[in-house]
């Protein structure tokens, strides 16, 4: 298949997507298309429809509620991601994961590698495994390139629960949940993480539940 023909049916695709108006249906685990690499984005949409699908999956991950979204997540292969969290909270749980507001971005092509060796833990979820939270320790700072929705370069370093965001997302664009990344043990529900786990940090789950934390 040509790349002319691959991007004709994207097209295609996305505009289907977009017909109805309002948030995008979220795809959930057992699709093929979140087990797949997304292919790198070169321009398959042109500037328009890229600025509509964008939106679209803003409005997606604000509607959930969440703080990012990856193109797969709503049926489309394509390098593409968005990521926006306004960090509301208690206090003492914000400062223990070093969760700052992060602007609304558009990461086009995204990789990351790690600064440093430190990792931090903390229960995570997903759009696309819903009802559910476990453990994930990652990179506590990464550097993270690629370009905008512009095409501008992006080179950048996060910290903290933004660096979480932008792995989290990444990941969803090379096949992998958190749940591959994850501590089998501390899959919770979202009701038991409430009612049982809702501490700034998992220490006490750790202990409870049978699974270590760096």
């Amino acid at each position: 298949m040509s790349t002319r023909t691959n991007s004709h049916q994207l097209s295609e695709c996305v505009e289907e997507l977009l017909a109805p108006g309002g948030p995008l249906p979220i795809v959930t685990a057992g699709r093929p298309v979140l087990r797949g690499v997304a292919e790198p984005y070169d321009g398959q949409l042109d500037d328009a429809l890229l600025q509509r699908f964008v939106a679209a999956l803003r409005t997606t991950m604000l509607d959930a509620p969440g703080v990012g979204l990856a193109a797969p997540q709503v049926g489309v292969p394509l390098s593409i991601a968005v990521v926006e969290d306004r960090a509301r909270g208690p206090r003492e749980a914000l400062e223990a994961r070093g969760r700052t507001p992060l602007p609304f971005r558009v990461l086009l092509n995204p990789s990351y590698e790690p600064e440093g060796d430190t990792l931090a833990a903390f229960f995570e979820g997903c759009l696309s495994v819903p009802g559910w939270q476990a453990v994930v320790a990652r990179h506590a700072r990464v550097r993270l390139r690629g370009q905008d929705e512009h095409g501008q370069a992006v080179d950048e370093v996060f910290t903290g629960w933004p660096a979480r965001i932008v792995q989290h997302e990444t990941d969803h664009l090379n096949g992998t949940l958190y749940l591959d990344v994850a501590q089998p043990r501390s899959l919770s529900t979202n009701e038991a993480v409430a009612e049982l786990w809702s501490q700034p940090t998992p220490g006490t789950a750790a202990r409870e539940l049978g699974f270590p934390v760096p």
